[in-house]
């Protein structure tokens, strides 16, 4: 697909920078680092979905049939 975007210029030129140090120049070599740059934001933002799932489902409580056990009292410790 095409995506046309727009960017702040210091943005774009660290960038554009970043990928010549790291693959270098070429055809297809700053489109790739595109895509890899979003694939990376895509999988951080579904971990981070994830995440506040289950921190949601943490402070509700864990059910064992007819007991729920709270997080805090799960993790008690006495020393």
């Amino acid at each position: 697909g095409t995506i046309t975007i727009s960017v702040e210029d210091d943005i774009e030129d660290r960038f554009r920078e970043t990928v010549k140090e790291e693959v270098g120049v070429g055809k297809g070599k700053l489109g790739a680092a595109v895509e890899e740059a979003l694939k990376l934001w895509v999988a951080q933002k579904k971990e981070e979905e994830v995440a506040e799932r289950q921190l949601a489902w943490m402070e509700r409580g864990f059910r064992t049939g007819k007991v729920a056990f709270a997080r805090d009292e799960l993790h008690e410790r006495e020393y």
